[in-house]
């Protein structure tokens, strides 16, 4: 009878462990799907973090309160200055926008984004496209294949996120105050 017992108790031992381990992993695989691997899994605010060449722009979004739209559902196309091109705003400058997040910043900013994604390949010379802004900028394709967007020259074309598009630029845009 002891025998049997202490059978029975190593028997129990062994197989309660293997029956929580299988529950564990049917549940955390339904809770947490993996990305599909056509599909970037980051949205356009953590692709920005993650490329840390943009920490100026990712912290003027979040000044501005746009950082949830961006991380929202979209699609958006983003126009993308780099750290370097934030630099060359006059400091002055920056500063103004900084001191009115939800007016000047903003509409600074939503003058990058447009609606929709816009990749490359569906851009062509002399094509305007009408930024969250409301304002227009022009498209221009240079007959060495750069592209301009306004006075900025797209870097780096075609980062796609989860929810748009990002294209690098090297010069922040101002919308004009007409």
């Amino acid at each position: 009878m002891k025998t049997r017992y202490i059978i029975l108790m190593v028997v129990a031992l062994m197989v309660v462990p293997l029956v929580i381990a299988a529950c564990g992993t049917a549940s955390d695989e339904a809770a947490s799907p993996s990305p599909s691997p056509t599909m970037p899994a980051k949205d356009i605010v953590d692709t920005a973090v993650e490329a840390g060449s943009f920490t100026t722009l990712v912290t003027a979004v979040q000044a501005a309160g746009l950082e949830e739209t961006l991380r929202g559902e979209g699609p958006y196309t983003v126009f993308a200055p780099t750290d370097d091109a934030f630099a060359a705003v006059p400091q002055e400058t920056l500063d103004a926008l900084l001191a009115d997040p939800q007016g000047a910043l903003t509409d600074v900013l939503t003058y990058h984004v447009v609606p929709g994604k816009v990749m490359s390949t569906d851009l062509s010379d002399g094509m305007m496209v009408e930024t969250v802004n409301g304002a227009s900028l022009e498209i221009t394709v240079n007959d060495d294949g750069t592209v301009m967007v306004g006075d900025a020259t797209v870097v780096t074309a075609d980062i796609e996120t989860a929810n748009g598009v990002i294209h690098v630029i090297d010069t922040v845009l101002v919308p004009s105050s007409e």
